[in-house]
């Protein structure tokens, strides 16, 4: 997957739930079009691996940013936001990514402790974070990037109703604060709803075997019109894109679907043949 590079040099980017996957590549993204980047999640170690390969990707070896934490956890937001601005001094970009999914169905005894445990990671995180950056992107005319879902404006049968509940949730968030941070703050702010992305996410909810994710993906490919589906850089494509002022200077408000046709094709493994 080719990627596309974008001016960032001088902006301050801080990345949510980048040790792996979207965040990742949307991380080394940012770095190689010359940004400072800040990654953030629970794995330290994956951490390490993200900020050495953003740092080989940067035109200038720029070191990204390392910050252990969890983002249900207010102390560890309010530590993340605190120690970016004082190793750069600024926040220019706040890529919301963090985030968690977790299988179970209305009748089930633990849903309520499974559907407050998606809202916490999924909603409540990236309404504190986007709360407690704003005067710091104030300053610096910045913007918000969410990651939602198609999940968000679908629903899926998989006992996910938490899953689409949170980001459907996150999709109404990102079209109030585009119009509350727009004319006093101006400050943009949009949603990537991705499609059938390649992550780990879905072997680990569904504790499948490797054999069975293999499976899974293949059954998506083949009802995808665009015959594939995404890769964690196709939305670090779509991310760059919407925080780049010159691109998306007049995008404000917006979920943008990068989902290879799932909704306009109403792809569900129902359909399958």
């Amino acid at each position: 997957m080719s990627t596309i590079t974008y001016n960032f040099l001088g902006k301050v980017a801080l990345v949510t739930g980048s040790s792996s996957g979207i965040g990742a590549a949307t991380a080394q993204l940012f770095a190689k079009s010359g940004a400072n980047v800040v990654v953030t999640g629970r794995n330290a170690d994956g951490l390490a691996k993200v900020a050495k390969q953003c740092t080989d990707v940067s035109p200038k070896q720029l070191t990204a940013l390392e910050v252990v934490g969890d983002l249900t956890n207010k102390e560890d937001c309010d530590r993340l936001i605190e120690t970016t601005v004082q190793k750069f001094g600024k926040l220019d970009i706040l890529v919301n990514n963090a985030g968690l999914s977790s299988m179970a169905k209305i009748t089930d005894d633990d849903y309520m402790e499974k559907y407050m445990h998606v809202m916490s990671a999924n909603l409540n995180s990236v309404v504190y974070m986007t709360h407690k950056c704003v005067p710091y992107l104030a300053k610096t005319r910045g913007n918000v990037i969410n990651i939602s879902s198609i999940a968000g404006m679908i629903p899926f049968r998989q006992s996910m109703s938490a899953y689409c509940m949170s980001k459907a949730a996150v999709d109404m968030f990102t079209k109030c604060m585009a119009a509350e941070l727009g004319p006093k703050h101006h400050i943009r702010v949009n949603s990537v709803n991705p499609g059938m992305t390649h992550t780990s996410i879905v072997q680990r909810m569904a504790g499948l075997s490797k054999e069975k994710d293999d499976v899974y993906w293949q059954q998506y490919t083949k009802l995808y019109p665009i015959g594939r589906c995404g890769s964690p850089e196709d939305i670090a494509n779509a991310v760059c894109y919407l925080a780049n002022d010159a691109a998306a200077g007049f995008i404000t408000g917006t979920c943008l679907l990068a989902d290879g046709g799932h909704i306009a094709a109403n792809v569900n493994l129902d359909s399958k043949k």
